[in-house]
This record gives C-alpha cells, structure tokens and sequence, in this order.
C-alpha cells in the first residue's frame, strides 16, 4: 500500500526530467546555431573585397532611400540655413554577402558596416553634421540571406537654404535636403527613392513655421569629374506671422497712433507736443533696428521693411506738423508786431510834419524839415526829389532860397555835395560794374515766391490741427490696407 502523496512526487520528477532534457536540447540548438552565424559571417566575409562594388563591372547598382524626419531644430535666415534631425536609410543588394535561400534575415552591429561596401553618401547642400553615438553610434545593419543590404543611421545636419526675403515676415520657403553619390557616378550607382521616401514630416514641428508639404524629384548633375545621380527633397514651409505681429507690426502702430495725440494738444504747449514727437521718432527707430540685426545684410527691400519706412514717416510728419503750426502761429504774431509798429511810426511822423512845431534849428522852415525827414529815411530819393524841387525853383525864378546854414551841420556837405554832382550829371554813377545773380538762384526765389502767394492764408492755426486729425488716420488707415491686401492675396 504506497502512500497517498507518492504518485504526485513521481509526476513531479518526471517533469522536471523532461524540461531539464528539453532546456539542454535548446541550448544545444542555440549554440549550434550561434556557431553557424558565426561560422557563416566568417565565411561570406573571407576573400571580401571591400573597394569593389556589387556586381562590379556590370549594371549600375541601385541604391534605395527613404528618410524618417526626428525633428526641425533651427532656421535662420542670418546663415541662410536650416538644421534637422533625421533617420537615413539606405537599400541595396550584395550577392556576396547571400547566406540562405529561407528569407532569414541578420540584424548586426553598426561596425559590420566597416567591413563591407556601403555607398558614400553625402549631402550636397550640407555645411555641418554629426552622428549620433549615445549611447552607442546610432547605426544598424541588417542583412537577409539573398544579399539584401539595410543600412540605417540618425544624425544631425545644417543644410545650406537660399530664402527669399522679399515678402519677410509674410514669406514662404523652399529649404532642401540634397543627397548624392560622392565618388559613383551614374555607371556605377543609380539612387532612387522608395515608395514612401518620406516618413514623421506630419509630426514635426517648428516655432515660427509650418509645413504645408513636401516634394521629392531626382535628375543627374553634370559635374567635373562626371555625370551623378541627385536625389533631392523640398520642403514648403509657410512663416508663422503671429510673432511678428506682436513683436513689430502691432507696436508700430500703436507708436504710430501715440503721435497723433500731439494733434489734440494746445499748439502753445510748446514742450509737450516737440517731447512727445522725438520720443515716437526714436521709438520707431529702435524697432527698426532690432528687426534688421536678427536679418542678413541684404540689398532689396523687404516687406517689414516698407512697413517699418512708412510708420517712421508718419510720425516724422506728425512731428513736422507741428513745426508747421508753430512756424505759422508765431511767424503770424511777427508780422502783427512789425505793422503795428511801422503804424505806429507813420502815426507819429504824420503828427510831426502836421502840426506847426517851430523848428529845432535856427531859420529853417517846414519845407527844410520835412526835407531832412526824407533824408533820414532814403537819402538817395531825396537827393533825387531836392534836386528837382531846387532846379524848379531856380527856373521859376522863387523867392525862396534854400540855404545850407540852415541844416544842421552834419548835412551842409554831403546835401551841397549832393546838389553839385546831380548840377553836372544827367544820370547816376556807379563805382563798379553792377552785380547779376545766379539764375539758378534767381529762378529758386521766384519759384518760392510764386509758391508763397499761391498757398492760402491761414488766420487760425488750429485748422492745420483739425485737418491733420483726419488726414493722418486716414492715410494710415489705407496703407495699411493697400499693404496687406497686396502681401496676401
């Protein structure tokens, strides 16, 4: 009679046999297959020529590429340059590296890549890459028994991309990723792209753009050294204006808009308006240099250029507004001073010469002041008139004589003198010949002349106030319509 539990102990047993027989089975196969990779790397790598090219001395090996896009990481339009992360990988076919019929494939280290032939890639537009090797080099190999190649890597590049800034910041561009075989030429190796040559561009993402599409072509670059096969990639990337509109555009026109406050200001307020219209004028500059030192020192006009111009001359004008109304305001006031003090004096002189003062000087008569009067104003004239006054007299024979003693003494000479020289001569000397003015300069005055008459009389400043408060709105309010509607449609 066997115990109860003695028939479980034996199944136990017996199945922990089976398994220890069946792992020491495994393990077997496992490193009879082992040894069979091993021993079959040996084999296809023994007598490898590793300068030669598959099917050397034949057709062109072709070359497969797809690309799987990691990341866009910068884009600047100072280098003219865009930098992208990215997984290359490439496909071919080495008869001498067929191992098996079965379909079997191998994925090998990345240093499997150093004993057989791979292509030599390179990207023609690039100025700086690198490959990763964190924590160890990003390459894989995999290798299927007919010869079939896989050969992938992930690295960092900054590739070469002419913008055009002509429509910066409301641009679009074309950056692309150029690759090419260095030394094969088309005899040697043909790349194409594979079904999906693209893969993660939906996925990526930049700061200031977005990726409307892509677009993948090959043609053959005729070089120097022979005709290559290019294969080349162009990404559209439309510009983000969202940055823009509040880093430039929206603080421009506010500094804009600040300068039109001045127009509702007193004009007397002298300090306020002139403060005011420098600080926007300085503003304005201070955008405009910070938008070009993040820019290439390009020769054509951008957009944010045109845009930046004109708000500068809007508040420019403003401030040469108010120059106008000063200019006409206390300009106006001069003119009212200046007539009311040549009133004043005719005033005076009027009540002289009307009223029977007795004479400063002895024997003379009023005919004698009023003489001497003419000669304070215009001595000229008053020769000329005296003279004729004095050979009137002398002709019809008047009783009256007019005597130097009764002039004060500073005129008895040059009046006799005067009279004697008129006596001899018809007509006016000159000492020398008479000066003629430029024409160009003669022609300018009266251009300002004309232009002076032309221009309406402004008795109240505050008109050129009023005007300005709509006119600048106004003009402003259509550039920026002409600017926008021709930048986006």
């Amino acid at each position: 009679m066997l115990p109860r539990g003695l028939p479980l102990i034996v199944l136990f047993l017996v199945q922990l046999r089976h398994r220890v027989i069946w792992a020491s089975l495994e393990s077997a196969e496992m490193s009879d297959r082992l040894e069979n990779v091993t021993q079959t790397i040996s084999r296809i790598l023994d007598g490898y020529d590793i300068r030669l090219r598959p099917n050397f001395g034949g057709d062109p090996l072709r070359v497969g590429m797809d690309l799987t896009i990691a990341s866009f990481d910068a884009i600047s339009e100072v280098n003219m340059d865009y930098t992208i992360t990215m997984y290359l990988n490439q496909y071919w076919k080495d008869e001498r590296l067929a191992f098996s019929h079965e379909g079997e494939v191998l994925t090998l280290s990345g240093d499997f890549a150093e004993k057989i032939w791979v292509p030599d890639t390179f990207f023609a537009n690039d100025k700086n890459s690198f490959l990763h090797d964190v924590t160890e080099r990003n390459k894989l190999v995999r290798l299927s028994g007919d010869g079939s190649i896989t050969y992938g890597m992930r690295f960092t590049t900054t590739l070469a991309c002419m913008m055009d800034l002509h429509y910066y910041p409301l641009d679009s561009q074309n950056c692309t990723v150029e690759i090419e075989s260095y030394g094969y030429t088309v005899l040697d190796v043909l790349m194409y792209w594979k079904e999906t040559p693209v893969h993660g561009v939906k996925e990526a993402e930049l700061p200031q753009f977005t990726i409307i599409g892509y677009e993948t072509n090959d043609r053959k670059e005729k070089l120097a050294t022979g005709i290559y096969q290019r294969l080349s990639l162009s990404f559209k990337l439309q510009r983000n204006i969202g940055y823009f509109v509040f880093q430039t555009y929206l603080p421009s026109i506010l500094i804009v808009m600040l300068s039109w406050v001045s127009f509702w200001i007193n004009y007397e307020a002298t300090s306020a308006r002139v403060a005011l219209g420098i600080t926007t004028v300085l503003t304005m500059t201070t955008i405009s240099t910070g938008v070009r030192s993040s820019l290439p020192r390009i020769s054509y006009v951008k957009a944010i250029d045109i845009y930046l111009v004109m708000c500068f001359v809007f508040v420019f004008a403003a401030l040469l507004e108010y120059a106008a109304v000063n200019y006409t305001y206390w300009g106006a006031k001069a003119k009212k001073k200046i007539k009311k003090k040549e009133t004043d004096e005719k005033k005076i002189l009027s009540s002289k010469t009307g009223s029977k003062v007795s004479s400063p000087f002895p024997g003379s008569t009023d005919a004698d002041i009023i003489e001497l009067q003419d000669l304070r104003m215009s001595p000229l004239p008053s020769i000329r008139n005296r003279s004729g006054i004095v050979s009137a007299s002398s002709t019809l024979g008047a009783g009256r004589d007019h005597d130097p003693a009764k002039f004060p003494p500073s005129f008895r000479m040059s009046r006799t003198a005067a009279y004697n020289t008129h006596s001899r001569n018809s007509g006016l000397r000159y000492r020398g010949p008479r000066p003629h003015k430029p024409k160009m300069l003669h022609v300018l005055r009266r251009g300002a002349s004309v232009l002076r008459v032309s221009m309406p009389k402004i008795k109240d400043v505050n008109v050129i106030d009023k005007y300005s408060r709509i006119i600048f709105p106004v003009s402003f309010m259509l550039f920026n319509a002409v600017y926008w509607i021709f930048y986006f449609f």
